[in-house]
């Protein structure tokens, strides 16, 4: 008899148990379900912050038009290294790899601490042109670099710098684009300066010697057919 109560009592503490964890596992599972879950312990890794830039999207543009600029004096003062005739010409694209691959290396470092991801390789307008002097050798190509890369290019990105300049609001992409503006402008005389020396008597495979009259024009020599 007593054997039998004892078994009695056992049954009934284990489903009495049973019950209880039953019980707490749906609160639980209620608590999850409803948001009201106890705070992670202390010590356990926080979700990381968002890296996102919240800059402007004029100001991107900014930066990116920066680097497509550089991008585009490094490339072609490469070309003009194995190409170009004239040791002035070549000095002049020496420059222009030295001065630009600097500038640009500021432009990369302030687009990663902002969070853009910059181009990295020239845009399909200055691939073309990048094409166009690939064909033309000696005197003619020393005058068309001259004249397209020094001193089209360059006011081109110097307008765009003196048209954008107000319209930045981030003082860290105004800066950088103010140090960047009058480096552009010294380009832009030097390219002057050869353009006017190297005016006349030119020869090369795309034309025959003769007076250029593009430096008062400003449109670059046609090339003459064979």
């Amino acid at each position: 008899m007593q054997k039998t109560l004892r078994i009695h009592r056992v049954l009934a503490l284990s489903i009495a148990g049973a019950l209880f964890a039953a019980g707490a596992s749906q609160a639980q599972a209620q608590a999850v379900t409803q948001g009201t879950a106890p705070a992670a312990a202390a010590g356990a890794p926080a979700a990381p912050a968002s890296t996102t830039s919240k800059l402007d999207r004029s100001d991107r543009k900014v930066l990116e038009m920066m680097a497509e600029a550089n991008i585009a004096e490094i490339n072609a003062g490469k070309l003009a290294l194995t190409k170009a005739s004239n040791p002035e010409v070549k000095a002049y694209a020496q420059r222009m790899v030295d001065e630009h691959t600097k500038s640009l290396a500021e432009v990369q470092a302030l687009a990663q601490a902002k969070g853009v991801e910059l181009p990295k390789e020239s845009n399909v307008k200055h691939k073309a042109k990048e094409s166009m002097l690939k064909a033309l050798s000696g005197n003619i190509f020393d005058r068309t670099y001259v004249k397209q890369s020094g001193r089209r290019d360059h006011r081109v990105t110097h307008e765009q710098l003196r048209d954008n300049m107000d319209k930045i609001k981030d003082p860290d992409i105004k800066a950088l684009a103010m140090k960047m503006r009058p480096v552009v402008e010294q380009h832009l005389l030097a390219a002057d300066e050869l353009i006017a020396k190297t005016a006349r008597g030119a020869t090369g495979t795309a034309g025959t010697p003769g007076n250029d009259t593009s430096t008062a024009t400003g449109k670059e020599p046609i090339p003459n057919k064979k």
